[in-house]
C-alpha cells in the first residue's frame, strides 16, 4: 500500500464519517489539510483510532487534553525537527511494542508505560538555543510524561469499562442485520 494515497472523501468513506466530521476533527486537532490524495495510511490510522476512541465513549475533550501533552513531549525531545508535515502523526498504525506507545500519536517511547523514564537527550536536528534551557523555563520531558501516564491509564481504563458493553451491543446489532 502507498503511504500516500488518501483523499478526504477516502478517508470519510474508511471511518464511514460525513467528510465534515473528518474536517472538524482536522480542526479541533490542529491537523494539516491537504488537497487530493496527499494523506498518509498514517494520517488515516491517527483519525481511525480518534473514531474507534469516540465509539468507546472517550470523551474527545479528553482525547484533545491527551493529545496536547502527546505533541508537547514529542517537541521536548525533538521529534518535530524530522522535517515532516505530519510528524506527530509518522509513528500511527505501527502494531509492535505497544506497552512501549503512546496511545495517540502512536511514538513509541523506549520503555514500557506507565513508566517515570524516558531516554532523554535525542535530537534530530541542531536548532537554534534558546536563551534559556527548556527546564528553566518550565518545560521537562519528564514532567509532560508524568502528566500522559495517569491521562492514558485512566482512558484505557474506562476503554476496559466500555468494550463488555461494544461487544453486548455488537452482538445485539448483528441480530437486526
Amino acid at each position: 500500500m502507498s503511504p500516500i494515497a488518501h483523499t478526504l472523501a477516502d478517508m470519510a468513506n474508511a471511518l464511514n464519517r460525513p467528510a465534515v466530521v473528518i474536517t472538524s476533527l482536522q480542526h479541533r486537532f490542529e491537523l494539516p489539510s491537504f488537497g487530493g490524495a496527499a494523506y498518509s495510511n498514517t494520517y488515516l490510522a491517527f483519525l481511525r483510532t480518534l473514531v474507534s476512541l469516540r465509539a468507546l465513549a472517550i470523551s474527545e475533550d479528553r482525547l484533545l487534553d491527551l493529545w496536547h501533552l502527546e505533541k508537547k513531549l514529542l517537541q521536548l525531545i525533538h521529534i518535530d525537527s524530522t522535517g515532516s508535515k505530519t510528524w506527530f502523526l509518522d509513528s500511527c498504525g505501527a502494531i509492535t511494542r505497544r506497552e512501549r506507545r503512546l496511545l495517540l500519536s502512536n511514538f513509541d517511547i523506549g520503555v514500557p508505560l506507565p513508566s517515570h523514564e524516558l531516554q532523554l537527550g535525542l535530537d534530530f536536528a541542531e536548532t537554534t538555543r534558546e536563551l534559556f534551557a527548556g527546564t528553566e523555563m518550565g518545560e521537562d520531558a519528564i514532567r509532560v510524561l508524568n502528566k500522559i501516564i495517569p491521562l492514558q491509564t485512566a482512558i484505557l481504563t474506562d476503554i476496559a469499562a466500555e468494550l463488555p458493553h461494544l461487544r453486548q451491543t455488537a452482538k445485539w446489532a448483528a441480530r437486526l442485520a
